[in-house]
């Protein structure tokens, strides 16, 4: 729980706040391949990554599979669409490697922000976060080639490439693991 404290210190919130916040987080081992949350299912949880990474990837109609997010250590992770919704999810999340998550469910999320005004600020802004980096990823895979769209996660987000399998980088990417790798040694 040490990191989870450490990080509601580092954005801000004192002792108390911070023992308040993390008392309603509750800790949860994921083996290699178990699901955080499954397509066509509801989940109203969000985690914080203690340790591990973990996927976000949809099954297209031809059964292929693709990776449209990669969730790293201090982060928090979750179903933005099922969580604010409350509907069946459009994509699954898994551990990748075996990962430690401290759980809390939307309820207390709603009376940590009624209880704590910083707290409703830190979740705004966490939710703003998200949802702009949902709308990068779009924009970016629209308007820019897959060598710019490579570039530019170098220059971002060079974290995801020193510990993510290339394979998951370059569905990412939108883009086949051989053409990831022409780019590398073009690069």
């Amino acid at each position: 729980m040490e990191k989870l404290k450490m990080y509601f210190q580092s954005v801000g919130f004192d002792t108390i706040a911070t023992d308040k916040i993390t008392g309603c987080f509750q800790p949860k081992l994921f083996d290699k391949g178990d699901c955080f949350v499954e397509e066509g299912k509801t989940s109203l949880q969000m985690g914080f990554i203690e340790t591990g990474l973990f996927q976000y990837f949809s099954v297209t109609e031809q059964g292929e599979e693709r990776t449209t997010y990669i969730s790293l250590p201090n982060t928090f992770v979750t179903s933005l669409l099922t969580y604010l919704t409350e509907s069946p999810a459009r994509e699954s999340i898994r551990a990748l490697t075996p990962a430690k998550l401290w759980l809390i469910d939307k309820s207390d999320v709603v009376a940590l922000q009624n209880q704590i005004p910083k707290f409703k600020d830190f979740y705004i802004q966490l939710m703003e976060w998200q949802i702009c980096c949902i709308d990068k990823s779009k924009f970016d895979l629209i308007i820019l080639t897959a060598e710019q769209r490579y570039e530019k996660l170098l220059k971002e987000e060079p974290e995801l490439l020193q510990q993510v399998p290339l394979q998951y980088i370059a569905s990412i990417l939108g883009i086949t693991p051989r053409h990831l790798s022409r780019l590398r040694n073009k690069i």
